[in-house]
């Protein structure tokens, strides 16, 4: 049920559009402050902001946000892009929206976020409009989150986002091992749980490396070997397990998550099954 403030703000939500605008520092984060609104804690404030990932943080927030996230260029893929944001663990004060042609549907209601939780949607849903919810005490309050573009495209595997922890089909293990961010042979040398996070972490011991977005794996001392770190959803229940694995998936947050990771032997024989057909989509070495 849309509070009183949210009533009276739909119908001139429109025209806030065109009034006085609040730009980020370096077009990619904005940090600003509700005080600037106590006196008068109707005022909706617009933020533009022209990056693939960055950072919003509202402190002692009063009144509301429109938050307009663009990419940094021009692009036809537009459509395809889809928005994600990460709240911090301590975000509160404020319930956040998305907002389309003066329409509000609900996206994260305060306090009502798991650690680490991700949300998403597309960017053609809209804009998020971020409303200040009463306090008697806004001293301590701060609303904060991360936030990525990505580009979902038709056929593009977005498996990490969208269902973590779903078997892949053989098409999308092709897929990842020649789109994901990283991907690698090696084997599991630990993995440990975070139920407060409800995350687990995977330790990797990485024999071949086919590629790697950021410096997710390292070499370790004098071997040959590269060791590092890959975090999936507590949910998927991960356990240690013998033998080679091809590790694929995404960087989201500074942080590597895992995609697709079927037994080595297994991804050798689809790809050969594929390479055979001619419909491998890039070719990788599998001896």
């Amino acid at each position: 049920m849309l509070t009183p403030f949210l009533t009276d703000l739909i119908a001139v939500l429109l025209l806030c559009r065109v009034a006085a605008s609040q730009y980020s520092s370096d077009q990619c984060s904005w940090r600003g402050s509700g005080l600037t609104h106590e006196s008068h804690t109707r005022d909706v404030e617009q933020v533009y902001l022209r990056c693939s990932e960055g950072n919003l943080e509202w402190l002692y927030p009063t009144g509301a946000l429109i938050v307009n996230l663009r990419p940094n260029t021009l692009t036809a893929a537009y459509k395809y892009l889809t928005v994600c944001i990460k709240p911090l663990k301590d975000s509160k004060g404020a319930n956040i929206y998305l907002e389309k042609s003066g329409d509000l549907k609900l996206l994260i209601r305060e306090q009502d976020h798991s650690p680490n939780q991700v949300y998403c949607y597309g960017m053609d849903e809209g804009s998020l409009f971020i409303e200040a919810t009463l306090q008697q005490d806004i001293s301590r309050k701060i609303t904060a989150f991360q936030y990525e573009l990505v580009n979902q495209r038709p056929g593009s595997d977005l498996h990490t986002l969208s269902a973590p922890c779903r078997p892949c089909s053989d098409t999308e293990i092709l897929l990842a091992v020649c789109t994901s961010d990283f991907a690698a042979r090696g084997t599991i040398r630990g993995v440990t749980h975070d139920s407060e996070l409800r995350e687990s972490t995977i330790g990797v011991s990485v024999s071949k490396l086919y590629r790697q977005k950021s410096k997710i794996f390292r070499t370790a001392g004098k071997s040959r070997r590269w060791l590092g770190q890959i975090r999936t959803p507590l949910e998927c229940g991960v356990n240690p397990g013998n033998g080679d694995f091809l590790f694929t998936g995404s960087m989201h947050f500074g942080e590597a998550r895992l995609g697709c990771a079927p037994r080595f032997k297994d991804f050798q024989k689809i790809y050969k099954e594929a390479r055979d057909k001619g419909q491998n989509p890039c070719e990788i070495e599998t001896d």
